[in-house]
């Protein structure tokens, strides 16, 4: 699976967001900067998500399993 990064100059420096995950959006002093952030960013997004889903749904009657894409 692949996401979009998106990189936009800005007097600071780069704000960066990822268009395909809502949420996952930081800024850097430097292109690298952002890059890196935005990765930490991504990951922070994705584990809060998944600490919400086991948070609310749990029990017997829910099944869980791993699901792949392909890149769009």
């Amino acid at each position: 699976m692949e996401l979009t990064a998106v990189f936009k100059k800005a007097p600071e420096g780069y704000i960066a967001w990822v268009e395909d995950l809502p949420g996952a959006n930081t800024q850097g002093a430097t292109l690298e900067e952002a890059r890196e952030n935005l990765r930490e960013a991504i990951r922070l997004v994705l584990e809060a998500n998944r600490e919400l889903a086991e948070h609310d749904l749990g029990g017997p009657d829910v099944i869980k399993e791993p699901v792949s894409l392909a890149a769009l």
